[in-house]
């Protein structure tokens, strides 16, 4: 008995190792937040500048989200293109972490990276279900540079951030 399972352990060590998913980001690769964020950074009116996406996304225009500031916390109102689709939301925004908040009904949001003035966001999820590019007016190229780089650095496929 103890031969055979033995056998079944060497035998299971010689198997090829699982490949990565296939995707948009690689889950071998951690993904980083900017733990010095302050989740009041996020306030006040951004502009969906760029999406991940595997094909560019047609029939889904860029979105906007709005971060207040209430007596009972901080709330969004957005229109997003994710993933090529339209996703709506609305509601309480959730400290979830350093430089990580919980948006409703999306989960967790990961702020990945913001620039010096904060006029440019990117977020992304652990999972690597979804990642986008806000920004509080129009973006200029080396801050979209920056963000895809950033996208790259977290393990999402070079290529896969697309501008609207």
């Amino acid at each position: 008995m103890h031969r055979v399972i033995l056998f079944l352990l060497l035998l299971g060590a010689c198997a090829a190792p699982v490949p990565p998913a296939a995707g948009l980001r690689d889950p071998a690769v951690p993904v980083y937040s900017l733990a010095a964020f302050p989740q009041d950074r996020l306030l006040g009116r951004w502009q969906q500048v760029a999406a991940i996406t595997a094909e560019p996304a047609q029939g889904c225009p860029p979105g906007d989200a709005e971060f207040t500031q209430t007596p009972k916390g901080m709330t969004v109102v957005a229109r997003l293109c994710l993933n090529g689709r339209v996703s709506r939301l609305a509601g309480p925004v959730t400290a979830a972490g350093p430089g990580r908040f919980a948006l409703p009904g999306l989960g967790e949001a990961w702020v990945i990276w913001a620039d010096a003035d904060t006029r440019t966001l990117a977020l992304a999820t652990p999972s690597g279900a979804w990642g986008l590019v806000l920004d509080k007016g129009r973006i200029s190229s080396d801050r979209l540079t920056a963000a895809a780089e950033i996208f790259a650095f977290n393990g999402y496929r070079p290529g896969s951030l697309r501008p609207f």
